[in-house]
């Protein structure tokens, strides 16, 4: 089993005539993501590189290719518009890569999709992959480890791209599969977040444990860290990433930003300690953690 998509998820690639959008639909193609189809205004009724219809818009690509997902390559200041309008033409998820779009056409996205039910995750991503089965957007498809007989099965759940690949690989190394991975991005305003996904990989018969890597700033990490208190069952080894990080000074991502006292990397890591969740000290021991706490 995995969450969110498999090896029959048929996608759309708005922005596939781009060069981004090109390149990493020919990335997933090889992995074995179905991808139908693309959307480049202007561009409709030609093919793509890859042999694909290429539509003028989202309600013509879903209707002639009952796609169900959206992976996004749009420049960000369309970027929103972009994702609004895969929601009208029916998407049930919107897979949004593009970083660099304004927060506030975010908050009008977030009203758009949550009122016709469309799921988001980005923007600012790399994505999310059911190894084996089904990779939508940039993460490298090699080093994941699809669910094998006799090999522990973790789910995980990232801010952080690069951290993302981290913990996969070493949960590799430590011959763990890995169920679905998805790098929820590091902006503030965003779509599925830790509790979402956490509740997603709780009812998921073939996940039997989750990684969550948070990162300073905002209060997601600690509101995570009650709900699994309440209600996750399953064991979940945390990282929080910026220890280091000064008060007031940006980090990296645009939501890493600590400032009034809230989204430390201490308040983080005390929140998830008292809930029972093993926090790696260092991304060097995340693999280490999770197969300590599966034994």
């Amino acid at each position: 089993m995995s969450i969110l998509v498999n090896s029959e998820t048929k996608i759309i690639c708005q922005g596939i005539t781009g060069k981004a959008g090109a390149f990493h639909s020919a990335q997933c193609i090889e992995y074995g993501a179905s991808i139908v189809g693309g959307v480049s205004p202007g561009k409709g009724g030609t093919k793509s590189e890859h042999g694909l219809p290429v539509f003028n818009n989202c309600r013509d690509a879903f209707s002639a290719t009952e796609a169900e997902v959206s992976m996004l390559f749009v420049p960000a200041p369309f970027a929103a518009d972009a994702i609004m309008e895969a929601a009208e033409a029916g998407a049930s998820l919107v897979v949004a890569i593009t970083e660099g779009v304004p927060a506030n056409d975010m908050i009008l996205v977030r009203k758009y999709l949550d009122d016709r039910g469309t799921l988001l995750i980005g923007p600012n991503c790399p994505g999310i992959i059911t190894p084996g089965q089904c990779k939508i957007g940039i993460m490298p498809g090699y080093i994941h480890r699809p669910p094998q007989e006799g090999s522990k099965s973790i789910g995980i759940i990232s801010r952080s791209g690069t951290l993302t690949y981290e913990a996969v690989w070493q949960c590799t190394s430590h011959n763990l599969s890995q169920s679905t991975c998805v790098g929820i991005g590091g902006d503030p305003v965003k779509g599925l977040n830790f509790i979402e996904l956490l509740d997603l990989f709780e009812a998921d018969a073939e996940t039997d444990a989750m990684i969550m890597i948070g990162e300073i700033g905002g209060t997601d990490e600690e509101a995570a860290a009650r709900h699994i208190e309440r209600y996750i069952s399953k064991p979940v080894v945390a990282f929080i990433a910026g220890k280091t990080a000064p008060a007031g000074k940006r980090m990296g991502h645009a939501g890493a930003i600590i400032s009034g006292g809230e989204g430390t990397a201490d308040s983080k890591i005390a929140a998830l300690k008292e809930a029972g969740v093993a926090v790696a000290e260092s991304p060097a021991t995340i693999g280490d953690t999770i197969a300590k706490l599966l034994k």
